[in-house]
């Protein structure tokens, strides 16, 4: 088993390749599994849903309309990255799920997530320039909690925010247009602290909106990737007991008190790629082959992070995550602000394992931000070649 304090140890020494709800009227002590603390009581608040704006109608019965199946991340959805035809309106469902989420093997550090469609981050959604997005947002009987969703790429309504509230047995249908080309991020915002807390419990996820010719360089020339690889950096403030041994809850919520006394700090006990410590290394690396172009989308809903390629480069950068404009080129490393996505393209050129890492090595190293690419193909000894092996001193 790959672990966090082994994970860049182990690229380095390898060689492997991609391929009911609580009211504010309640003080609830919702329980946790703990001997060395009594829980605290407190209250979660709830928001008053806005009333839906109202406008013209638009009549967009013309449209074709086209189911997008979502996949788990790292995956993305069957998509062209050129548009065929005219807009559409892309049907998305999404299905929250609050779920036990194992955070990191080595500590036993675990969390009651907060989910669309049961995965950290949030699935992938992939549109073009001037689609639709209609979106059915579920909130099962089983959940504890409200939720909603901003859209990042959105204009209006807090990005869908006000007018997507749903309650435990509730769903909601709302729509928005694709109109700015880019990656975005999209998570849920309850309002009040609720927001943070949603967000650092796994509550988000990202947008590509593609531009209807397809992705183009500073000269105007198409730019193609072969494999798109989708990373969500997530944050988690894990409570741990007097001891030092990570508190266990019982229920969705019910690290409620406790988390926003360690979110305060702001001191992540973990900063994982894709949900926990090792989702993307070891057994779950991203595979790839020499001359294979692979498309790297990275979101962090909440802190700013810094990605590089260990034996790679962007070859192209979205650093902003926008694709009005050209693409900067040759980056080392590159710069995800808090609240968004960014995107880069690079092109394999020698085989072994690449770690993809937040580059605040603080972070990659003892809190878990790596990823390996393992990738095949015929190692090339004029980029690099090791011309005489460990051994003793000649003078």
């Amino acid at each position: 088993m790959i672990t966090r304090r082994s994970a860049l140890a182990a690229a380095a020494l390898g060689t492997v390749g991609l391929s009911g709800a609580v009211t504010s009227k309640q003080a609830l002590a919702l329980p946790r599994t703990s001997k060395f603390k009594t829980p605290k009581p407190f209250s979660i608040p709830i928001s008053s849903p806005a009333e839906a704006p109202k406008g013209k109608p638009v009549d967009l019965s013309g449209l074709p309309r086209v189911k997008q199946e979502m996949v788990a991340p790292p995956f993305a959805p069957v998509h062209d990255q050129v548009a065929v035809g005219g807009p559409k309106i892309v049907e998305v469902r999404f299905e929250i799920e609050e779920k036990l989420l194992k955070v990191d093997d080595d500590n036993d550090g675990e969390i009651w997530a907060l989910t669309y469609n049961g995965s950290v981050p949030g699935p992938l959604i992939i549109v073009h320039e001037g689609d639709y997005v209609e979106l059915t947002l579920v909130n099962p009987s089983s959940s504890q909690l409200e939720h909603n969703i901003d859209f990042h790429a959105a204009t209006g309504a807090l990005g869908g925010a006000a007018i997507s509230y749903v309650q435990p047995g509730e769903e909601v249908v709302f729509r928005w247009k694709a109109i700015k080309p880019g990656v975005f991020v999209y998570h849920c915002a309850p309002g009040g602290d609720m927001i943070p807390y949603h967000v650092v419990h796994g509550m988000n996820g990202a947008v590509m909106v593609l531009p209807r010719d397809g992705l183009k360089n500073k000269d105007g020339e198409l730019l193609t990737y072969d494999e798109l690889v989708y990373i969500g950096e997530q944050d988690f403030y894990l409570p741990k007991d007097e001891n030092g041994e990570y508190l266990k809850f019982d229920i969705a919520g019910g690290d409620y008190a406790d988390s926003l006394e360690n979110m305060r700090k702001l001191i992540p006990s973990h900063s994982v790629f894709n949900g926990s410590v090792g989702a993307l290394t070891g057994d779950h690396s991203l595979k790839s082959k020499v001359g294979k172009t692979v498309m790297i989308i990275h979101a962090q809903a909440n802190r700013d992070t810094r990605p590089h390629l260990i034996g790679g480069h962007a070859d192209y950068v979205w650093e902003g995550g926008t694709f009005s404009d050209p693409p900067q080129t040759g980056f080392e490393t590159w710069l995800i602000r808090g609240g968004s996505a960014g995107a880069v393209m690079y092109t394999f050129k020698q085989p072994g394992t690449y770690a993809y890492v937040n580059h605040n090595l603080i972070e990659a190293v003892l809190l878990g931000a790596v990823a390996h690419f393992k990738v095949e193909g015929e190692w090339d000894n004029d980029l690099m070649a090791q011309l005489k092996k460990p051994g003793p001193i000649v003078n």
